[in-house]
């Protein structure tokens, strides 16, 4: 996964859709990412988009405060994965409460 990130920030796209449900397995046990809906491909003379996009529980802050972001999203959201991965659970995924006040615990 990490590669997969890579090679997509080298080539100046920002992923910003990390999660389970884009990640899928290939015949040969390879991770690939799907759903590239959301990405974004930046322009050399761009440090920072500022758009609002994505599931909630896997927003990086710096999304969410629309102060402006970079390819380090993705790693945020990677690391909500990863957390999932060995809890079972995501930790901004709670029952009973709004993508809201999602937002406001991140």
């Amino acid at each position: 996964m990490i590669l997969a990130l890579d090679y997509l920030h080298r080539n100046n796209v920002i992923y910003r859709d990390l999660k389970p449900e884009n990640v899928i397995l290939d015949s040969d046990g390879h991770l690939k990412l799907t759903d590239f809906g959301l990405s974004k491909m930046f322009k050399a003379d761009e440090e920072q988009t500022f758009s609002f996009c994505g599931t909630p529980e896997y927003l990086a802050p710096e999304v969410i405060k629309g102060s402006g972001h970079n390819h380090l999203v993705d790693y945020w959201s990677f690391g909500i994965m990863v957390y999932e991965m060995l809890s079972g659970i995501n930790p901004f995924k709670i029952r009973n409460k709004t993508n809201y006040e999602k937002l406001q615990m991140i």
